[in-house]
């Protein structure tokens, strides 16, 4: 276990989950600006997706980060934290994608799904295992 704080390498990916918050946030006021919603969605179910897209983001995001910076302090070693991280963001921007296309089930949606729960589940058991 590293006796410093670090998160150099959880910094980037966390910089990079802002960036696509802000983006489907955009994505958002857009919906509302072209569908005449200021708040709530209207009953559009266009404008009700996107509004989830984004809000399913907010939701995992932050807890996910915050696993990621805590194996980045426990284990100490660059490559599991990339590995993480560029899981994260990849299934974040699947699942985007799937979401945004269709309400419905489809593969990136399950894929960015599968692909955050496991970055989640694979970073607390990284730091319970150490943790003892």
């Amino acid at each position: 276990m590293p006796n410093t704080f670090s998160m150099e390498i959880s910094a980037i990916y966390m910089a990079l989950c802002g960036i696509l918050l802000v983006l489907l946030a955009a994505q958002v006021v857009r919906g509302r600006w072209q569908y005449r919603v200021g708040i709530g969605d209207g009953d559009n179910r266009n404008l009700n997706r996107l509004i989830r897209v984004h809000g399913n983001a907010a939701e995992y995001l932050p807890m996910a980060l915050l696993l990621l910076l805590a194996v980045e302090n426990t284990l100490g070693a660059a490559w599991p934290v990339h590995a993480l991280g560029s899981l994260l963001v990849i299934s974040r921007l699947l699942h985007a994608f799937g979401l945004g296309k269709s309400a419905g089930s489809s593969l990136p949606r399950f894929l960015g799904t599968a692909g955050t729960w496991a970055v989640m589940l694979v970073s607390a058991g990284i730091v319970l295992a150490h943790s003892f």
